[in-house]
């Protein structure tokens, strides 16, 4: 029976996988943090290691190459957020087999973990052989498009590349703001130093002033340990702040503090910090509104805000359709161990047809589900998601406008939404704060 050792900090969902792993055959050994992994390393000898890319003691980058040292026999799978798939790929590089973007489907996982059980059992050749074609496409995520919308997005990104300045990344969600994030530090000065990216709206505004500047052990209940903070990991590189306008109005004056002062101080702690980052931000907020209403800082707005690019959507960019999906193809067929040619023409013709909402997230995350589910030479249309075939939700390019009849118009802009509030936020041309104090002053459900 194979062993495997699961390191990962969110008890709920190590459970579930441990339970899923054990139905499966596995021997799993759970770990809930770094120290517990090296504890169990040092007892156990392990087929297979299992981490989280984000551990409450330690970075998993740091983590994975320490056991890579140790024990290189065994092959390491990265279990990553959306946010974090630049950084896994770049650990594929530094030795981890192979990584798993979550949520992930339970096919997936067998599938990529059989597979590293079996390239760690061949001869070192073969082995090489195998991965240098994933080690070639994954080197660099940024995918050049060919339309217009693509070519000034590349254009900007190499113009303020080699500067310091900061950058705020504009654009809905899914458009890849991160990526262009990576790209403009892989192309910076700072490249050989950490890029370090952050969801600010994974955040509690409690554990803000910890997550960023770190803290010292007791400083405050459940501060078991030293941590080190984004700030200071960053140093000498990039720091990434996704979603910057999810951050409370506290946290927005302590990040501008330590914005302006190049100085952080740990929680606890009474020396202070000097660093030397660049920031880039990213929002699908439209962060003057904010201003104007009083929800984000004006002084963080243009701190941050020396240099903006815009994210464009699919739709901007129809051109670049297939060249992303092809790419995401090649993604997958790596990942799955599969080798699908392409898509079938009525495949693509669904594709041209559909508006993306969920733009190059949706398109990467339906081509990897839809390589897994295709067993022939092409991707059909029978192993597309159900939304596709749904037409009267693909064309919603409806826009209203706030007038003397906003409450009607709210109900439904709602309605239109399915009463997703983001979504219907987006139809009126207002960010999501505006909308909900708009539903509690005409006491709308």
């Amino acid at each position: 029976m194979s062993k495997i050792l699961l390191i990962e900090d969110d008890i709920s969902f190590c459970k579930l996988l441990e339970k899923f792993l054990i139905k499966k055959s596995y021997d799993v050994t759970v770990a809930f943090s770094a120290d517990e992994a090296r504890l169990a390393i040092k007892k156990e000898s392990f087929n297979l290691i299992l981490m989280d890319i984000r551990l409450p003691d330690s970075d998993g980058i740091g983590l994975m190459s320490e056991f890579k040292t140790s024990h290189p026999e065994i092959p390491i799978i990265l279990m990553t957020g959306y946010s974090d798939v630049n950084t896994a790929v770049k650990a594929i590089k530094n030795g981890a087999a192979d990584y798993i973007s979550k949520p992930f489907n339970p096919d997936e996982v067998l599938l990529v973990i059989t597979n590293a059980m079996e390239h760690s059992n061949e001869d070192v050749p073969n082995k090489e052989k195998k991965t240098s074609k994933k080690q070639s496409t994954t080197e660099n995520e940024f995918v050049k498009g060919i339309s217009v919308a693509s070519k000034k997005l590349l254009d900007h990104i190499q113009l303020v590349s080699p500067t310091d300045m900061s950058v705020l990344i504009i654009g809905e969600s899914g458009t890849g703001k991160e990526i262009i994030a990576k790209s403009i530090h892989q192309q910076s000065n700072r490249k050989n130093n950490n890029f370090i990216a952050v969801d600010c709206g994974a955040i509690p505004k409690e554990l803000a002033a910890s997550e960023f500047f770190g803290h010292l052990k007791g400083s405050f209940t459940g501060a078991i340990s030293d941590k080190t903070g984004y700030f200071e990991a960053a140093n000498g590189g990039t720091l990434f702040l996704d979603e910057i306008g999810n951050l409370s109005y506290e946290n927005q004056i302590q990040l501008l503090r330590a914005l302006q002062e190049r100085k952080i101080k740990p929680v606890g702690s009474n020396k202070e910090i000097n660093v030397d980052i660049r920031i880039i931000t990213a929002t699908n907020e439209d962060l003057r509104e904010a201003v104007k209403n009083g929800d984000f800082r004006e002084d963080l707005y243009h701190r941050i805000n020396e240099f903006s690019i815009l994210s464009p959507s699919l739709t901007d960019r129809g051109e670049d359709l297939m060249v992303f999906a092809d790419y995401f193809l090649e993604k997958a067929n790596q990942q799955l161990n599969k080798e699908i040619i392409g898509f079938s023409p009525e495949v693509i013709d669904i594709f041209q047809k559909y508006n993306w909402p969920g733009n190059l997230r949706e398109l990467q995350n339906c081509v990897k589900r839809a390589t897994l589910l295709t067993r022939g030479n092409y991707i059909e249309s029978d192993v597309l998601p159900a939304e596709f075939f749904q037409p009267e939700k693909q064309h919603s390019n409806e826009t209203f406008s706030l007038s003397e009849n906003e409450k009607e118009t709210i109900i439904h802009a709602l309605s239109k939404a399915h009463n997703n509030k983001s979504e219907a936020a987006k139809l009126l041309k207002i960010t999501r704060k505006t909308l909900y104090n708009k539903l509690k002053q005409y006491n709308i459900n």
